[in-house]
C-alpha cells in the first residue's frame, strides 16, 4: 500500500515491548502517585496521634487523624512507609526499563511524535486532563491512528508546528491535585512544559518563543444561547475555548487510545477521536469554502490517508451508519467512498 510502509519485523517487536513496559511503568507511576502525602506524629492536646496528610479531589490539602499513638498506628504508619518505598523502587526499576527501550526505539527509527507535542500531551495525561476532558484532535491525532496500526503514514500530511486540544465543554475539568499548577489553569501547565508559552491575541491560543501554538477548541455551543464551558481553570491569562462548527462530532464519537512514540524514542498515550469520524469530518472540512485552498488540499489527503489506514487495519471498526450516529447522514454518505477504496487495497 503506497500510503503505508508497515513495520519490519524488528520495529514490530520492540513497539510491542515499549507497549507493554510503557504499561507497567504507568502502573507503577499510578501506585506511587497514590502515596502522595505523608503520615507523621502529631501532638494534640498534649498526646501524639498519627496525622494523614493528602490532597482532597479539589486540590486542597487537608489533613486527617487516625488515632492516637498506640502499637497499631505505629504498624500502620511503618506499613505505608515501607509501600511507598516499595512503590517508589518499582517506579524507578520500570524508568530504566524505559530508558533502556527508548535507546533501541531511537535505533529502529520508532520515534515519529514531535518532542514539544509529546511532552505537553503527557502534561496533560499527568494532570488527569487527557481523556478526562480533552483529546487530541487536528493533524497529530494521526499518530495515534499509524501506531495502532503499525505503519508509517507520509510525513507530508503528518508535518506541523502546533496541536490542537479538544475540550469537551460538557465536562467538569480540573487539573489533578498536587500539581503545583498556579490557577489550575492550562495555560500555566504548557507554561511547565515551556515557559515561553503566552497567550496570543486570539483568547484561545498560546504560542511560544519558537512560533509554536496550542489551540484550545469546543463544539459551538447547542442551542446557540446555552452556556457552557469555557476555560480548564480561572486565571485573567487562562485560555478560552474557540467554538468550532463540527467539531461535536468528534466529541460525541468514542475514544481512540493508542500508545505512540516520540522523537527520543519515548512512549505516551495518546487519546484522539474515532479515526472514521476524524476521515469523515476531515472530507467535509476539505470542501469548506471558507477553508484557505492549501489546507484544503491538506484535509483530503489526511481524510483519505486515516480512512485507508482504518479500512485496511482497523477491522473492528467498520464504517457503518448505526455506530457512527455522532455524524450526520449526509456526511457519512459522503466519506464513505474513502474507505471502500481503502478496503478495496
Amino acid at each position: 500500500m503506497s500510503d503505508f510502509i508497515e513495520l519490519n519485523n524488528d520495529q514490530r517487536r520492540e513497539k510491542v515491548n515499549s507497549d507493554q513496559r510503557f504499561s507497567a511503568y504507568e502502573q507503577a507511576r499510578q501506585k506511587a502517585q497514590s502515596y502522595r502525602g505523608s503520615l507523621v506524629w502529631h501532638m494534640v492536646g498534649g498526646v501524639e496521634h498519627l496525622a494523614r496528610s493528602y490532597y482532597s479531589s479539589s486540590g486542597v490539602r487537608r489533613q486527617k487523624m487516625e488515632g492516637r499513638r498506640s502499637f497499631e498506628t505505629e504498624k500502620t504508619k511503618a506499613d505505608w512507609e515501607a509501600a511507598r518505598t516499595s512503590a517508589q523502587e518499582t517506579l524507578v526499576a520500570r524508568k530504566e526499563q524505559l530508558e533502556r527501550q527508548a535507546a533501541v526505539n531511537r535505533a529502529l527509527r520508532l520515534g515519529r511524535v514531535p518532542l514539544l507535542t509529546a511532552r505537553i500531551i503527557r502534561a496533560l495525561d499527568n494532570a488527569g486532563l487527557l481523556g478526562s476532558g480533552i483529546s487530541i484532535a487536528g493533524t497529530n491525532a494521526i499518530y495515534a491512528y499509524e501506531a495502532a496500526a503499525g505503519v508509517f503514514v507520509d510525513p507530508g500530511i503528518t508535518t506541523t508546528e502546533d496541536i490542537d486540544l479538544l475540550m469537551d465543554a460538557r465536562r467538569a475539568l480540573r487539573i489533578m491535585a498536587g500539581d503545583g499548577v498556579e490557577d489550575g489553569t492550562l495555560i500555566n501547565l504548557l507554561r511547565k512544559v515551556d515557559k515561553s508559552f503566552e497567550r496570543s491575541q486570539a483568547s484561545f491560543r498560546a504560542i511560544n518563543r519558537d512560533g509554536f501554538l496550542v489551540d484550545l477548541i469546543k463544539p459551538i455551543a447547542s442551542p446557540a444561547w446555552s452556556r457552557d464551558r469555557e476555560t480548564v481553570g480561572t486565571g485573567d491569562e487562562e485560555l478560552v475555548a474557540a467554538g468550532i462548527e463540527g467539531l461535536a462530532w468528534l466529541e460525541n464519537s468514542a475514544p481512540f487510545e493508542a500508545v505512540a512514540i516520540d522523537e527520543k524514542g519515548w512512549p505516551l498515550r495518546m487519546i484522539a477521536p474515532d479515526p472514521r469520524v476524524f476521515a469523515a469530518h476531515k472530507l467535509w472540512v476539505s470542501k469548506r469554502v471558507d477553508r484557505e485552498p492549501i489546507k484544503r488540499r491538506r484535509d483530503l489527503a489526511q481524510a483519505k490517508a486515516v480512512a485507508r489506514l482504518t479500512a485496511s487495519y482497523f477491522e473492528h471498526l467498520p464504517y457503518e451508519a448505526e455506530v457512527l450516529r455522532s455524524l450526520p447522514k449526509v456526511v457519512f454518505e459522503e466519506a464513505r467512498p474513502l474507505f471502500m477504496e481503502g478496503r478495496g487495497t
